[in-house]
């Protein structure tokens, strides 16, 4: 039975990485075609930008959350925050 709450903290980390995150990153308006107008993610873009004199650095949040909302979470997130679910289970059960 020690493998209980390992197992929930994997369904939990893939749950998150398959349908939560894709969809928090939609709602926010990082989005396959691109950011959404009006969106909070177009207003994010828009500070960056006019903080980094006109640019928004590769590696920023709103660089990465828009290549993740573009093409989708990768198999090593996925993999990664699997692996930190089931550690966080098997600590707690």
């Amino acid at each position: 039975m020690h493998f209980v709450g390992p197992a929930i903290g994997v369904t939990i980390g893939v749950g998150l990485t398959t349908a939560v995150m894709p969809a928090a990153l939609y709602v926010l308006g990082f989005t396959k075609a691109g950011i959404a107008a009006g969106s909070i993610a177009a207003r994010m873009m828009s500070v960056v930008a006019m903080a980094n004199g006109g640019k928004v650095a590769a590696g920023s949040l709103v660089a990465t959350a828009q290549s993740l909302g573009a093409a989708g979470v990768p198999m090593a997130v996925k993999a990664t925050l699997s692996a930190i679910g089931a550690a966080i289970g098997a600590a707690l059960l």
